[in-house]
């Protein structure tokens, strides 16, 4: 089998484990990699040996026997890069969020799908063993109908100045909600401070609001003294929490509820029943969902299949994050999700 030959643009703080992963498929070459920063480039060589180094991006969008780009830039470089790789003929993956801008994502889509080239978005946690257990038991109806869904990504650092913490930290839990639930929100509620520079949020709560009425909120903080990465899916029947820095049991579901009496005369007659039963944590083998990302970009070149992080939901997060800046501006106030625009893409989108 003939492998696929990438280049990967941008190789700062997440860029050399695209690297890392890409190499380590066998179907895969990784031909250049592409930085302004030459020390980068030179720290790149020594660990990489066999891949050719540039500070030149257009060697890796003219060179004939790329057949695919990596793109890791800074999120206000991906548009551009993106647009690049797609009309020069590539197929793309973009680091998340996918642009700056709805507008440039659907510009993105629609060159992928003009040019018949697969256009993926590194939505990396819904390639992860963990989501995709607890994306199962949700289908299965296990829980029952998710109720609300609260999540915390919390750290101190690493603090970006061109996008604000919402846009570094949220693009992760936004994909996870709309990936567990298979619909998007229909409105965006969002307040934040910034406490370090200046005009960059560095803590927010977002509030987003189903059509059914389900709701999901997210605390995001680059201004906190201890990790934190817990998402809690309360459900009618069961509760789920994943903890994702726990070594093994990430994942534990507890058998808890509040149920209401079906028939009452009086408020006297009215009583709450609560349900407490046992948590279990069930077994999930553990794989770095980074390099399933890696294969599955790679096994979507060869078949023509549309990734499970397709142009579509890049667009739709990056949606969800421009109400949030609006709604940030306007004091917290209820922002509307426009849907007209996933409506327009085509289906090779």
């Amino acid at each position: 089998m003939k492998p696929i030959n990438v280049a990967v643009v941008g190789c700062g703080y997440w860029g050399p484990n695209l690297i890392r992963n890409l190499i380590s498929l066998p179907e895969c070459r990784v031909k250049w990699v592409c930085d302004i920063d030459r020390n980068r480039l030179s720290h790149m060589k020594q660990i990489f040996p066999a891949v050719e180094t540039t500070p030149d991006f257009e060697a890796a969008f003219n060179d004939p026997e790329i057949d695919a780009v990596v793109i890791a830039t800074p999120v206000h470089l991906h548009h551009g890069m993106g647009k690049k790789s797609l009309l020069a003929g590539k197929h793309t993956f973009i680091e998340k969020p996918m642009a700056l801008s709805a507008v440039e994502c659907y510009e993105l889509i629609e060159l992928a799908a003009m040019n018949r080239r697969t256009l993926m978005v590194g939505h990396t946690f819904i390639y992860s063993s963990p989501v995709r257990r607890i994306k199962e038991i949700i289908d299965s109806g296990d829980i029952g109908t998710v109720q609300y869904i609260s999540s915390r990504r919390l750290n101190l650092g690493l603090f970006q100045k061109d996008i604000n913490v919402a846009w570094d930290l949220a693009t992760h839990d936004i994909s996870i909600i709309l990936y567990l639930l298979g619909k998007v929100p229909i409105t965006v509620n969002c307040q934040g401070t910034a406490n370090v520079n200046k005009g960059v949020e560095d803590v927010t709560n977002m509030s987003l609001n189903f059509a059914n009425g389900g709701f999901a909120t997210i605390h995001s903080s680059w201004l906190d003294p201890n990790k934190v990465r817990e998402m809690i899916i309360v459900g009618s029947k069961r509760m789920i929490v994943y903890n994702d820095n726990e070594s093994l049991e990430k994942i534990k579901i507890y058998d808890k509820r509040v149920e209401t009496p079906p028939h009452y005369d009086t408020f006297a007659e009215f009583h709450y029943s609560y349900h407490y039963g046992d948590m279990y944590a069930p077994y999930i083998k553990q794989t770095e969902p980074l390099k399933v990302e890696c294969q599955h970009f790679l096994d979507c070149i060869r078949t023509g299949a549309r990734p499970q992080s397709s142009g579509v939901e890049g667009l739709q997060v990056v949606q969800i994050l421009e109400a949030s800046t609006q709604s940030l501006k306007n004091g917290g106030g209820r922002v509307g999700i426009e849907s007209d625009m996933v409506g327009m893409l085509s289906p090779a989108s």
